[in-house]
């Protein structure tokens, strides 16, 4: 695992040596990380939330002021799923704050209480819930569901987020974020599926499901996203599912490949049509494809939600 290394705390000249023989990497100014096993068997996604959370640390440990780490960078420490990895870090800073200071830094100042902090190993951070509700607020509508899937996902209640959601003091964007709680879904399995709901969801279909089950002469499969009675059923593929060795050195390409032909034919098999989600989709494509694969007669009458902006 690299390790995060402070100037303040090292001979500068051996720094800048092992700097020039690439063996450690600047994260921010006065902050490195060492670079021996920096994303090995692991994507660039993977790598960037790596680093992305290093920096956290790094920024946790420079600052002198008492801080906690909020909004984005504390779901990062929480290990929440992502849209998009945070290029700064956010903190809660009451004083020492200095509004002309580093640009990697969004200071923000408001209230706590006792009950919304936690630690994360060793670092300060806004609970789970208290992360969530900070970034509903701030960060743009599909961000926010990948995270209030999470939310739920890990117990939280709709009901009482919702409730959190009125109650808090800053109104700003609170019509947004109540959409976004309301339309979140516990059982969707990475962003990319949310990113298929949202597409779905903004283009007027009623709203889909996550986990579809389906019977078929092999058992029940569960596809990601569909409808129980009528269109096709979708499943989002990402590269890293056809990479040896990813995500553990067990794991063949080939076999899950053989597998996935398997369970697809027997989905087909059994009346359902499914079609396959990548990243190289765009939202219009996709949009297409679900009407097309969709019997003109059970065609939904699309009532598009303006309220969510195009991704």
């Amino acid at each position: 695992m690299s390790e995060i290394l402070l100037a303040r705390d090292h001979d500068f000249s051996l720094l800048r040596r092992a700097l020039s023989a690439g063996e450690v990497e600047r994260l921010r100014r006065g902050a490195y990380r060492t670079v021996d096993d920096v994303g090995v068997d692991t994507g660039p996604a993977a790598r960037a939330r790596l680093r992305a959370e290093q920096l956290v640390v790094a920024v946790h440990r420079q600052l002198t002021a008492a801080h906690v780490i909020s909004h984005v960078s504390a779901a990062l420490l929480h290990g929440a799923p992502m849209w998009r990895t945070p290029r700064q870090v956010h903190v809660i800073q009451q004083y020492g704050a200095n509004a002309g200071g580093a640009r990697d830094i969004v200071r923000h100042r408001t209230s706590l209480v006792d009950d919304e902090v936690v630690s994360v190993a060793g670092v300060p951070v806004t609970s789970p819930a208290r992360t969530v509700l900070d970034c509903l607020a701030t960060v743009p509508p599909l961000d926010g569901l990948v995270l209030a899937d999470w939310a739920l996902a890990q117990g939280m209640r709709r009901d009482t987020l919702l409730t959190a959601v009125e109650a808090r003091p800053d109104r700003r964007n609170r019509r947004r974020a109540r959409l976004v709680v309301e339309l979140a879904d516990a059982g969707a399995q990475s962003p990319w599926e949310t990113w298929t709901r949202y597409v779905l969801l903004r283009a007027g279909f009623p709203r889909p499901r996550t986990q579809v089950p389906v019977s078929t002469r092999l058992g029940t499969f569960h596809a990601d996203v569909g409808w129980d009675e009528w269109g096709p059923l979708l499943e989002f593929d990402g590269f890293v599912k056809y990479r040896d060795g990813v995500p553990d050195r067990r794991y063949a390409a080939d076999v899950a490949r053989f597998e996935e032909k398997r369970r697809e034919d027997a989905i087909r098999e059994a009346g359902r049509e499914l079609l396959r989600v990548t990243a190289r989709d765009s939202p219009a494509e996709l949009v297409r494809r679900v009407l097309r694969h969709t019997e003109p007669g059970r065609r939904p009458r699309l009532r598009p939600l303006t309220d969510l902006p195009p991704v």
